[in-house]
């Protein structure tokens, strides 16, 4: 994951994965990533925050239900 502009870099990935995970993807990122990203990297972005929304989720839920008492 290269910083040069060409290449898809750490935040490129982070940035991509949180804006299709909400639906709000550009076209041009959308374009830059199916012509410079690598699909590992992106499935693994999706899954790691994937995870992180069930665990934020669950923690929520939690917190709500322990108030409640």
């Amino acid at each position: 994951m290269s910083s040069d502009g060409k290449g898809t870099g750490f935040w490129a990935v982070v940035q991509s994965v949180v804006a299709a995970g909400i639906g709000v993807q550009s076209n041009a990122n959308k374009e830059r990533d199916f012509t410079h990203g690598k699909p590992l990297h992106f499935i693994v972005g999706g899954l790691i925050g994937t995870v992180l929304f069930v665990l934020f989720v669950w923690l929520f839920v939690q917190y709500l239900i322990n108030s409640m008492h």
